[in-house]
């Protein structure tokens, strides 16, 4: 069998598709930027149908650059968390997409925690309870709907997040669908039943008539309707988030793998057997799911890359990823400047709503050298934070760190996660290993590759980052940082 697979990564800052052959090599690229609006403080969010155009721009570009694509199917991995509403006779939004950062929702997780209800929702899906979800956002979206709950009930809306809204449109709106995954993020899904939960429905009010229906992560969706250069007729096969997507993609297969995605924020994730409640601060997800359901905890770190991208602007840098990575090499350490990033709280394992974010230890002697190392810092930090109760939780020994995303082409970030964490980092050499897992499972799903074994084998190369700091140093740095957590805390932020 030959052919190849259009991968569709619709991310936070920007959309890229791919063309992947037998091989698992990239044939064919495509990218499209995608802007973020900050309205109001907390707030963040995007334009629905510019989400959707940008999709059809990258898949037209990478398209553009073959002769022949030979498409035997399509995957689609996406941001998760973001949360969108749209009338299901025009396919108009009926509002912005409101992104996995944004806190409007903040007030209503209040009042379910006020109300003891998070314990119940911990326990059916998972999840703590936290603005970063999808529920949340579906409710406020709806509240500010006109007739948006009656609507919702009426099955005249569909509410969903950006891997529905993408398959919705790549089928010409014949299909309303998420994966396991996706629909693990939401806070609606029940882990034991795998269906969605009636108790979370009832808290949050969502119609189920208005949700997605169900799928595995490697499935048959629907057909692509004729879109530009995209055929159509072809086969969708597998929709993931782009963290189990990144799981998938390095090959972390069995429990004791665990995986570290750097983009605007960061995600770890192991795969367990079972589900496991986290009494820390992790959450609970489905890793992918063919067969049958593959199970995962996680921690979700709000601001990585995005601490980078806010220093880059403070500066005035033209570049802000390799601009602070060359700022950083410029000095021998941090000189005792500590950056904690929590520009929108803390996410795990804190789950620190009210957090904000702050620099401790200046000095006069103190730089735009020292800040741009203490930023990065702060992501191996917030990484090490996760990777320990992860060390705990699991129940299996972790004995390295799969490394992907943008920040991990930073070699200086690299070295110090190893060193921070005392643990190999082993960094893959691809940019894509989300669009490669997802490409994975949708070739899975029509026969492209046998297996998992077969999988393997396809896995890009990776380069290895050895602890090289002594254990007295990592301790005193460490404990730096936890006394600036401590600080984070603001009771009269407004």
């Amino acid at each position: 069998m030959s052919g190849n697979i259009l991968a569709i990564d619709q991310g936070t800052t920007n959309t890229k598709a791919l063309v992947v052959s037998l091989a698992g090599t990239i044939l064919a690229r495509g990218s499209q930027p995608t802007t973020i609006s900050y309205p109001q403080p907390g707030w963040v969010e995007q334009d629905a149908l510019e989400v959707w155009h940008c999709t059809r721009a990258a898949i037209t570009e990478c398209l553009s650059a073959l002769d022949k694509p030979n498409l035997m199917a399509i995957a689609i991995t996406n941001q998760r968390e973001t949360a969108l509403v749209w009338e299901r006779e025009t396919g108009q939004p009926v509002g912005p997409c409101v992104v996995w950062q944004c806190r409007r929702s903040a007030p209503f997780c209040s009042q379910i925690k006020m109300q003891g209800l998070a314990p119940l929702l911990r326990e059916h899906t998972g999840l703590q309870v936290d603005p970063m979800f999808s529920a949340s956002k579906f409710r406020w979206i709806l509240e500010h709907t006109q007739d948006g709950f009656r609507r919702a009930e009426q099955g005249e809306l569909c509410v969903g997040n950006i891997d529905a809204w993408v398959l919705w449109n790549l089928t010409g709106g014949a299909v309303h669908a998420t994966d396991l995954t996706n629909a693990s993020r939401t806070q609606l899904l029940n882990l034991h039943t795998l269906a969605w939960d009636d108790a979370a429905l009832n808290i949050f009010g969502i119609p189920t008539i208005a949700l997605p229906e169900i799928k595995p992560s490697s499935a048959l969706y629907g057909e692509t309707v004729p879109l530009d250069i995209l055929p159509g007729g072809i086969p969708i096969t597998a929709m993931i988030g782009d963290s189990h997507a990144a799981l998938y993609g390095q090959a972390g297969f069995k429990p004791g793998s665990i995986k570290a995605t750097y983009g605007t924020g960061s995600s770890l994730m192991t795969p367990i057997s079972q589900p496991v409640i986290s009494e820390n601060g992790l959450s609970t997800t489905i890793a992918w799911a063919r067969e049958k359901a593959t199970y995962a905890l996680e921690g979700n770190i709000y601001a990585t890359g995005a601490a980078v991208q806010w220093l880059g602007k403070l500066l005035n840098l033209a570049d802000p990823g390799p601009d602070v990575e060359k700022l950083a090499r410029s000095v021998v350490d941090a000189g005792g400047v500590v950056f904690v990033p929590a520009f929108v709280g803390l996410g795990a394992p804190h789950w620190k709503e009210s957090a904000r974010g702050l620099i401790t230890g200046l000095t006069r002697g103190a730089g735009a050298g020292q800040l741009a190392r203490a930023t990065l810092e702060s992501i191996a930090y917030q990484v090490r934070d996760v990777y320990d109760v992860m060390q705990v939780e699991s129940g299996t020994p972790l004995q390295m760190l799969l490394a992907d995303g943008g920040a991990s082409r930073n070699d200086l970030l690299m070295q110090f996660q190893a060193d921070v964490i005392n643990c190999p980092v082993l960094r893959s050499t691809s940019t894509e290993i989300s669009p490669l897992g997802a490409a994975f499972l949708a070739g899975l799903t029509v026969g492209l590759w046998s297996g998992e074994v077969e999988i393997e084998g396809l896995v890009p190369p990776r380069d290895r980052f050895e602890p090289q700091m002594s254990a007295e140093q990592r301790g005193a740095l460490y404990a730096n940082w936890r006394e600036a957590v401590a600080r984070t805390t603001f009771t009269h932020y407004n």
